[in-house]
């Protein structure tokens, strides 16, 4: 039994002689032991208040009988503030001190987040990322708390653009990586274990790039600044042409998506409008990491081209066919 489960058990026993009604209903099945618990825990800020102020049992079971346990809890909330607002107000602050986060890596670079929100702080990461988890398009074939964690990613990567300034991250790479040469090693990304160069063509696709030449000792001998990003004008005129992400049936607005290189610059593809087409996160990674191909039409509709079946990927559905404790054919 959890911590949670035994304070459940707790309040509900130390109030069984002075809730009778409440544990009447619940032994008729009228309403479930969450709702018992609730009322046995307003009836305790209550009487703890100091006001005097009795709680209405009868007047709870009724609404218990009717409200969820979510809503019921929102309403057993109304009740605790209404007799004692400084005592729920530093319940508030108890919660807020409670916050925490913790970021650890993992097996093959991935990162374990586990975190506890005050109510509030909740709220707020939640009204931010849920909007960006609804389902983007009729094929989007993604879990929700798939769709979270990339909601999460999305934020991250485009919070500091609202403000007008680009999304800053930094990666290390070979020019051989860059040009994607057979035997090239992976490149470095801060915070993380070395990425493809898949991964850095897509992130290269709307950036500035800074050279540095190093000789053999690895000591620095040059230092240069090439810009691969669309300038201001030509953003602008993005936003105005593609009005948000081109790709078919995605609505996410210009704000959340980046200019990508319909032919990269690493291969001669200009940095110009009939070369730039405007993705959103996750369509940009379809592209690049993906394998999805983009084609223009004359028409000036974007097809899109799915990727073929590769050995890496037929092995890994086979996989999950399969399971874990099957054998290979």
């Amino acid at each position: 039994m959890g911590g949670g489960a035994a304070a459940d058990r707790l309040a509900v026993g130390e109030l069984l002689g002075e809730l009778p009604e409440s544990v009447h209903a619940t032994t008729d099945g009228e309403i479930g032991f969450a709702h018992l618990t609730l009322i046995a825990r307003t009836a305790t800020a209550v009487a703890q208040s100091g006001t005097n102020q009795q709680v209405d049992e009868t007047a709870l079971i009724e609404k218990a009988r009717e409200l969820s346990v979510g809503r019921f809890r929102n309403f057993c909330d109304h009740a605790r503030h209404a007799a004692d607002s400084e005592a729920y107000v530093d319940g508030e602050k108890k919660a807020v001190e409670a916050r925490t986060l913790s970021i650890r890596s993992g097996e093959n670079g991935m990162v374990f987040l586990h975190g506890r929100f005050d109510p509030e702080g909740g709220a707020a990461i939640r009204t931010a990322l849920e909007p960006l988890a609804r389902p983007n398009g009729k094929e989007d074939d993604r879990k929700h708390d798939r769709r979270l964690a990339d909601a999460l990613i999305e934020l991250a990567m485009h919070s500091s653009s609202r403000s007008g300034a680009r999304p800053s991250l930094h990666v290390t790479t070979t020019l051989e990586t860059l040009l994607q040469h057979c035997g090239a090693p992976a490149a470095d990304l801060d915070f993380s274990i070395p990425i493809s160069a898949k991964a850095v063509e897509r992130i290269s696709c709307d950036c500035s790039i800074t050279r540095i030449l190093l000789a053999s000792d690895s000591t620095v001998i040059d230092v240069g600044r090439s810009r691969r990003e669309p300038s201001g004008s030509q953003r602008k005129a993005l936003k105005v042409r593609d009005r948000g992400c081109r790709w078919p049936g995605c609505d996410r607005p210009a704000t959340w998506t980046s200019a990508h290189h319909v032919v990269h610059w690493t291969k001669n593809g200009p940095t110009d409008l009939s070369n730039l087409v405007l993705l959103c996160y996750r369509h940009h990674w379809m592209v690049h990491e993906g394998g999805w191909q983009l084609v223009n039409t004359n028409d000036g509709r974007m097809l899109t081209i799915p990727p073929r079946p590769s050995i890496h990927s037929l092995a890994y559905k086979a996989e999950l066919a399969r399971g874990p404790d099957q054998p290979a054919a």
